[in-house]
C-alpha cells in the first residue's frame, strides 16, 4: 500500500532501499500544482538521508509520467495574483527540481507515459532516465504562443544536439519513447510491460555501489560540463580527495579486495561494500 503527501498529490513506496515515487494526479495527467510542487519538495526531504533509501525513482500514477504545469492552478490562479505569486509558484517548482540534480541518492526517472513542457525539469533533475517505448514526449509551448519555459530550453539544448533541440523546440511536435531514446533525452526505450523490471535491475546495481563516491560522481558528472579542461582537472583532483577523507574506509577496503583479496574486478561489477577494511 502506497503512503501519499497531506493533499495525496504525491505517492511512495519504499522496497528493498528504492524510493518509488510517482506524481498522483492521474485524473491531471500528473500536471504540476503549486500543492504538488510543495509536497514533493517535503517528501524528497523527507526521504533523503533514510538509512532505508538509497535510490529514488520517479514516476507516474496512471498513463503519464507528467504533463507539464497545470495551467489553471500554475498559470492564471498566479498571474491573477500579480507577480508575486508567479515568481513564489516558479521558486517552488524550481527549487524541488534543482534538489533532484545534486540530491544525495542516486535518482532514475521512469517515464511511463506522457512527458510534456515542464515535466522537463525533473526529466534532466534525475540523474539516470528510462522510458517506455509508448512514451509521449513533447514541447507544445510554441502551440499555444509561448516558449518553452521553466528550464526546458535548457534541458532541450543540454541533452539534445542543436538541430534536433531547435527542431524540437520550434516545430512543436511529439515524439515518442524510442525516438527520445535515440536524440538522448533519456537513456533508454524499453516496451511499458518491462519498463519497472528494467528500472529496478538498475537500481538494484547502484545499490552495490559506493554511496560515497556515486555521490561525488554524479556531482562531478554536472559540474564539469560547463567547466574548461583543466579547471575540470583540477575541480576532480579536489573532488576524490574530499571523497576519499569522508569514506577513506570504503577507499580502502576496495582497494583490499581487489588487490589483496582478489575477489572482485572493477570492471566486471563492484566490491563487496558490506565488509570492512581491516
Amino acid at each position: 500500500m502506497s503512503e501519499t503527501s497531506p493533499h495525496g498529490t504525491v505517492a511512495y513506496d519504499i522496497v528493498d532501499n528504492v524510493a518509488w515515487v510517482k506524481f498522483n494526479r492521474p485524473e491531471k495527467r500528473n500536471c504540476m500544482s503549486p500543492t504538488l510542487n510543495r509536497e514533493m519538495m517535503d517528501l524528497l526531504d523527507a526521504l533523503e538521508f533514510r538509512d532505508d533509501v538509497g535510490v529514488l525513482v520517479l514516476s507516474g500514477e496512471g498513463t503519464s509520467w507528467s504533463a507539464g504545469m497545470d495551467l489553471k492552478e500554475y498559470f492564471r490562479e498566479n498571474e491573477a495574483k500579480g507577480l508575486g505569486a508567479t515568481r513564489g509558484a516558479q521558486r517552488e517548482a524550481y527549487g524541488w527540481w534543482r534538489r533532484l540534480r545534486w540530491y544525495q541518492k542516486p535518482t532514475i526517472a521512469m517515464v511511463n507515459g506522457w512527458c510534456f513542457g515542464g515535466g522537463y525539469g525533473p526529466l534532466f533533475g534525475c540523474d539516470l532516465a528510462f522510458a517506455a517505448d509508448e512514451a509521449t514526449f513533447g514541447l507544445s509551448e510554441i502551440n499555444w504562443g509561448i516558449l518553452p519555459g521553466g528550464g526546458a530550453t535548457k534541458v532541450a539544448v543540454e541533452l539534445l544536439p542543436f538541430r534536433k533541440a531547435m527542431y524540437h523546440a520550434m516545430m512543436g511536435e511529439n515524439i515518442d519513447g524510442k525516438t527520445a531514446a535515440e536524440w538522448g533525452l533519456v537513456n533508454e526505450s524499453i516496451p511499458l510491460a518491462g519498463l519497472k523490471d528494467r528500472v529496478a535491475a538498475v537500481a538494484a546495481v547502484l545499490l552495490q555501489k559506493n554511496p560515497v563516491a556515486l555521490k561525488a560522481t554524479k556531482d562531478a558528472v554536472r559540474r564539469v560540463g560547463e567547466m574548461t579542461y583543466d579547471n575540470a582537472e583540477d575541480y576532480l583532483i579536489r573532488a576524490q580527495e574530499a571523497a576519499n577523507s569522508f569514506d577513506s574506509e570504503g577507499r580502502k577496503e576496495g582497494i583490499k579486495q581487489f588487490i589483496d583479496d582478489k575477489t572482485y574486478k572493477p570492471g566486471l561489477g563492484a566490491y563487496d561494500k558490506n565488509r570492512k577494511a581491516d
